[in-house]
C-alpha cells in the first residue's frame, strides 16, 4: 500500500507524493515546482527515487531541474513522445511498458492518453491512477494538441479501468466542473449529492482529490456520452459527437 499526499503549487495545482511508512524513498507526480517537495522531503525525512511526468507543460515539469540538482540519481519517467520537450528525462515510456518502482514493489502500467497533449500519459497500478490533465472529477482537461476523438478514446480507456480505482488528476477544479455538469443534466441526482460533498470538502480547506471511477462514471458528462438520452437532448448521434459539443461548451462556460 502506498500513502499518497497532495503537494499545493500554483494557484489550483496538485503534486502527488507517494509513501510507506518504513520506506526512505518518496516518489512525486508532476512537479510544476520544487520548492513544496523539497519541503515534504525534508519533513518527511525521505529521499527522492523517483519523479513520474505524464505531459510536457511547465506546471507540471517546472520543478525538475531543481530537484535533479538536489537528488542527481532520482529517475525521471516521462512520455517518449514528448522527450523533446522534456529534456531532462532519463527514461521514455509508452503504451504498453511498465515502471518498475522496486524499492516500493510497486510496478505501473503506461497509458498512452492523447488530447490535452498528443503525448499525454497515464500511470496505472490498481487502484492508483495518475493522469495528469486527462480526466478531472466532473471534467476533463482542455485539447491543446489533440482532437475530440482522440481525448474521447483516452477518457474510454480509463473508463474502462476498475470502478474502485482512485483518480489522482493534478488540478482543483472540481466546484466549477461540477457547475458546468449541473447545466448538462440538471435532474442527475448523484451529481447533487457529490457537489455537496465536494463543497464541504472546500469549505474546509480539503482537496475533493482523489475521485474514484465509480463515482465519475455517474456525475462526470464527458464519461457519459454514450448514453443515448444525452445524446438525444443534444442532437448527436455519436459519441464522439457528443463529446465535441460538450468539450466546445465548456471551453466558452462562464461559471
Amino acid at each position: 500500500m502506498l500513502t499518497i499526499s497532495p503537494l499545493a503549487a500554483f494557484e489550483d495545482n496538485y503534486i502527488w507524493c507517494l509513501c510507506q511508512p518504513d520506506n526512505p524513498f518518496c516518489v512525486v507526480v508532476d512537479p510544476g515546482d520544487a520548492k513544496p517537495v523539497l519541503t515534504f522531503l525534508q519533513q518527511q525525512q525521505k529521499s527522492l527515487y523517483a519523479i513520474l511526468i505524464t505531459h510536457h507543460h511547465p506546471d507540471h515539469t517546472g520543478g525538475l531541474a531543481e530537484l535533479r540538482q538536489a537528488w542527481p540519481d532520482a529517475r525521471i519517467i516521462g512520455p517518449t513522445a514528448e522527450h523533446t520537450k522534456i529534456p531532462l528525462l532519463t527514461e521514455q515510456v509508452q503504451q504498453g511498458d511498465v515502471v518498475q518502482l522496486t524499492p516500493f514493489n510497486t510496478q505501473f502500467q503506461v497509458i498512452d492518453l492523447p488530447g490535452h497533449t498528443l503525448g499525454h500519459i497515464g500511470f496505472y497500478s490498481k487502484p492508483y491512477l495518475f493522469c495528469g490533465d486527462t480526466l478531472f472529477s466532473a471534467g476533463c482537461g482542455r485539447l491543446f494538441e489533440g482532437t475530440p476523438a482522440q481525448m474521447h478514446n483516452s477518457l474510454q480507456k480509463l473508463a474502462a479501468l476498475p470502478a474502485d480505482t482512485e483518480v489522482y488528476c493534478t488540478h482543483e477544479y472540481t466546484l466549477a466542473n461540477l457547475r458546468f455538469a449541473l447545466t448538462i443534466e440538471p435532474d442527475n441526482q448523484p451529481l447533487q449529492a457529490y457537489q455537496q460533498h465536494c463543497q464541504n470538502l472546500r469549505r474546509r480547506n480539503k482537496p475533493t482529490l482523489p475521485t474514484t471511477l465509480a463515482t465519475e462514471l455517474h456525475i462526470n458528462p464527458f464519461l457519459r456520452c454514450e448514453n443515448n438520452a444525452l445524446q438525444q437532448r443534444y442532437q448527436q448521434d455519436s459519441a464522439v459527437g457528443l463529446f465535441s459539443q460538450l468539450r466546445a461548451m465548456k471551453d466558452q462556460f462562464k461559471s
